[in-house]
């Protein structure tokens, strides 16, 4: 078989032709030496596509299986699913168009140095294809002009690309059967034969050893037990803080008219981390911060603060002490689309296109959506730079929170709560933590004492995990410095019930033991044991039952280790089962050995 792993959307990313056919899907389509093409779709936890997987014949009977991958995002989200699809690949094609600069440039600065770690250990060829025929001619020179975007991806930039990666470059002005069939089949086709005389002569080495000798042979050793696959969960991080808005816990802000008719309540800490003029609207940072005459205007012409009015009723999980601020919409027509526009910004801030649908819809006056538009751009506007549409493509502001929250996490900005752990405090916001967390939603929205109280105390963590505790919920990501780290991480996700954590924690241990050498292994000072019963005592079952296949797999080491004899009956039981190697093998192999020496005490000449 052959298996081809491709990368990349080779589409135009400014283009509306959607159902234009894939690079793969085309070639799969028109190749003479493509049968029996069969597709299926793999999708992530939240739905979206993470690959297409082909399946087909090519050479008559040869299985080729394709996974065709367009989103880069599978090497934030699902680190094992990359990595493993790399590893198994015989080739590789990374594709992009030549008319989107943006992508390529991502391509190029994010995610090419994590192909090249991931081929560091293997030698796999690799064909780089730039798509389309360019557009543009010369490049607008105007020093305000965002035109650079379309710009294309020259020749030269791509052939350097391909010298770093190792890379074949290729070239596709069109997807018609030259380019298809001919060039880039051509090399596909060309790299094919090459894999596949590879595995013929590995195939034929292996059979002449087995050959080699028609004496006793020594006994197979057999491979051991495949372990248990952790699979990782996807995040949930934007449906966390979306949902926030729906059920409205902890809001410390609320948005009313001029007339005072109606009211739409929020969060500061998340408003403030999505957009500057929230942040000089409720004092985080000042007018000699933004530095940006056009933000501080918008701020004085659509809103009015009023600190310590009075606040809806039914308000949960804050605190008295903690004054709520009221503000005043002086636009009623953007008042009226003050909703969309938090579920906009709530959802992650990159559904651009769903806004303009949705304002287009209830306002039904084009002059009027413009201008609901345009004080949008205002309020997501960096300081000091020009704002177009453009900037509000989801690529342009993905992964928005991840990236802004960070600036709030252990910082007393906009703090409504601190924890006290091991003498030390540590400040945090109340809505992220019962956005990202059922146990802290329960604790501060229920009849406990942390409901109504700014200082709460945390028993049975250490400052630092709890503090990488807290940049998980705030970041969705987290960096374990060791095993250890990781176990006591694992732990704190346990105690609050925060799952995905605690399985990023879970892949992160079995990542690491299963990089460490058996002579490292046998040397560490780190008992397997204790992790395993840690894991067990903390509903850690696949973590727990991969450290017993683990110590089975590697019998031999840990058999010898003084804490082996600290396994229960039953987990001495299954470990003895699973043993590797086996108790068979080892006596057959001493059945050899006893042969072969039998056999050298008899002089063959007398």
């Amino acid at each position: 078989s052959v298996n081809i792993v491709a990368f990349g959307n080779e589409r135009d990313g400014f283009s509306e032709d959607n159902q234009q056919p894939s690079l793969i899907w085309t070639y799969l389509g028109r190749s003479v030496l493509i049968s029996q093409i069969d597709s299926s779709l793999s999708a992530s936890h939240a739905g979206n596509p993470v690959f297409t997987e082909y399946q087909a014949c090519v050479f008559g009977n040869i299985r080729l299986v394709v996974h065709d991958c367009p989103v880069w995002d599978i090497f934030d989200s699902d680190w094992y699913t990359s990595h493993s699809l790399i590893g198994g690949a015989d080739i590789i094609v990374i594709k992009y168009s030549v008319n989107d600069k943006t992508s390529f440039q991502e391509l190029k600065d994010s995610y090419v140095p994590m192909i090249k770690k991931a081929l560091n250990r293997c030698s796999v060829p690799v064909i780089l294809s730039a798509v389309g025929a360019r557009k543009n001619g010369v490049p607008c020179t105007c020093p305000l002009c965002t035109s650079d975007r379309r710009s294309c991806v020259t020749t030269s930039e791509g052939v350097q690309l391909a010298k770093e990666l190792g890379a074949t470059y290729l070239e596709l002005h069109s997807l018609n059967d030259f380019y298809i069939q001919k060039y880039f089949g051509g090399v596909l086709e060309y790299f094919m034969i090459q894999s596949l005389n590879q595995k013929s002569s590995e195939k034929m080495k292996k059979r002449k050893k087995m050959q080699k000798c028609h004496r006793v042979q020594p006994p197979q050793l057999e491979q051991p037990e495949k372990m248990p696959i952790l699979k990782g969960e996807a995040s949930h991080y934007n449906a966390d803080l979306h949902n926030l808005l729906c059920c409205c816990q902890c809001a410390d802000v609320a948005f009313y008219p001029e007339d005072l008719s109606t009211v739409v309540e929020a969060h500061k800490i998340i408003l403030c981390s999505v957009s500057h003029l929230f942040m000089l609207l409720f004092e985080v940072k000042s007018p000699a911060d933004i530095r940006d005459a056009s933000i501080m205007r918008m701020a004085q012409s659509l809103f009015s603060v009023e600190v310590g009015a009075t606040f809806p009723p039914g308000r949960r999980g804050i605190p008295p002490c903690v004054p709520p601020v009221r503000v005043v919409v002086k636009d009623s027509v953007f008042c009226s689309c003050l909703p969309d526009i938090l579920h906009f910004i709530y959802s992650g801030a990159f559904h651009w296109e769903r806004l303009e649908e949705d304002i287009k819809k209830k306002l039904k006056d084009p002059e009027k959506t413009e201008h609901v538009l345009e004080k949008v751009k205002c309020i997501l506007k960096t300081p000091g730079k020009l704002n177009t549409a453009k900037d509000c493509r989801s690529h342009q502001i993905k992964r928005l929170y991840n990236t802004s929250l960070r600036l709030f996490f252990n910082t007393p900005v906009l703090a409504d709560v601190i924890f006290k752990i091991q003498g030390a405090t540590v400040p945090a916001h109340r809505a992220v933590l019962v956005a990202r967390c059922e146990v802290m939603a329960a604790m501060f929205n229920g009849k406990y004492l942390e409901a109504n109280s700014i200082l709460v105390p945390v028993y049975g963590v250490s400052k630092d995990t709890f503090l990488s505790f807290l940049e998980y919920l705030y970041t969705d990501s987290c960096c374990p410095a060791s095993i250890l780290q990781a176990m006591s991480l694992l732990i704190c996700a346990e105690m609050y019930q925060v799952m995905r954590l605690q399985h990023i924690c879970e892949l992160y241990i079995i990542t690491q033991l299963q990089s460490m050498p058996s002579r490292e292994l046998a040397s560490t000072s780190l008992s397997i044991v204790s992790l395993l019963k840690k894991a067990k005592f903390h509903n850690s079952d696949c973590l727990s039952t991969w450290l017993l296949h683990f110590i089975a797999t590697n019998y031999l080491i840990f058999s010898q280790k003084p804490e082996f004899q600290d396994l229960s009956v039953e987990e001495r039981h299954f470990v003895e089962m699973h043993r590797w190697p086996s108790s068979l093998y080892l006596k057959q192999l001493a059945d050899y050995r006893n042969y072969v020496h039998s056999q050298k005490c008899h002089c063959t000449v007398m």
